[in-house]
C-alpha cells in the first residue's frame, strides 16, 4: 500500500520512511505543505501521515484543502502539540486520527493498519480470499494451509489484489498503489510480478485464483 509522509524535520522523515518501506509500504515523502499539494494531486494514496507544523502551508490548511476537493485519503497527523483543543481541531479539519510526539513506531504502524483496514472494509488484519490467508502482522501468506513464500513486493501486490477480490485492477491503478516515485524498473513490472505471484498462488492448486482480463488488467476472483 502507497503512503505519503508529509514532515518538516528531515531526520524524523528520513527514519518513518525507511522504517515503513522495511514493513512493506511504499513511501513517498516531503518536507512541505506546497510540496504536498502536488505529489497528492499527482498520485493515489492509501494513507496520509501529516505533520500539522509545515512551511508552506501548514497541516491543517491541507487538511482542510484536501477534503474541501472531496480527497477522502485517510490522514493520521502528528503534532507536538496534545492539548484536547488541538487535537479537537485536527479531528474537525477531517483527520481519521492524531499521534502526538514523540511517539513510538510500533505504535504508528498500528494506527496504520487501522486506517488502512478502514480503507478496505476490513475488520482485521488478515485478508482471506479462495482459501488464501494473509496475515498482515505477520507478514505469512498461506493457500489452503499450505504456506507461501513472497517477497515484499510480491506481497504488496498480493496485498491490493486481496484488498480488493472480484475487482478488475489496471496495471497502472497496481503500479500506482505499490511502487513509489523512487521506482526505476521497467513499464512492465506489472506484468513481471503478476507472473511471480500467479506460478507461487496458482501453480499446484485445482482452482485459479489471479486471472488476466485482456485490455483491462488483473482481478483476484474464484473460478466458477
Amino acid at each position: 500500500m502507497r503512503i505519503l509522509i508529509v514532515e518538516d524535520e528531515p531526520d524524523l522523515l528520513d527514519a518513518l520512511k525507511k522504517q515503513l518501506q522495511s514493513s512493506g509500504y511504499s513511501v513517498d515523502g516531503c518536507g512541505n505543505g506546497l510540496d504536498a499539494e502536488d505529489y497528492l494531486k499527482m498520485a493515489t494514496y492509501d494513507a496520509v501521515v501529516l505533520d500539522i507544523m509545515l512551511p508552506g502551508i501548514d497541516g491543517l490548511t491541507l487538511l482542510k484543502k484536501m477534503r474541501a476537493e472531496g480527497n477522502t485519503t485517510h490522514v493520521l497527523l502528528l503534532t507536538a502539540l496534545d492539548s484536547i483543543e488541538n487535537k479537537v481541531n485536527g479531528l474537525d479539519a477531517g483527520a481519521d486520527d492524531y499521534l502526538v510526539k514523540p511517539f513510538a513506531y510500533d505504535e504508528l504502524l498500528a494506527r496504520l493498519r487501522v486506517l488502512l483496514r478502514r480503507h478496505s472494509g476490513q475488520t482485521t488484519n488478515v485478508l482471506e480470499y479462495g482459501g488464501l490467508v494473509m496475515d498482515l502482522n505477520s507478514r505469512t501468506v498461506t493457500r489452503d494451509g499450505t504456506e507461501i513464500t513472497l517477497s515484499s513486493k510480491e506481497f504488496a501486490v498480493l496485498e491490493y489484489l486481496l484488498r480488493n477480490p472480484g475487482r478488475v485492477l489496471s496495471r497502472d491503478k497496481i503500479e500506482n498503489h505499490v511502487w513509489n516515485y523512487d521506482f526505476e524498473g521497467g513499464s512492465n513490472v506489472v506484468d513481471v510480478y503478476i507472473r511471480y505471484l500467479r506460478k507461487k498462488i496458482d501453480t499446484g492448486f485445482n482452482k485459479k485464483l489471479l486471472h488476466t482480463i485482456r485490455g483491462a488488467g488483473y482481478v483476484l476472483r474464484e473460478e466458477k
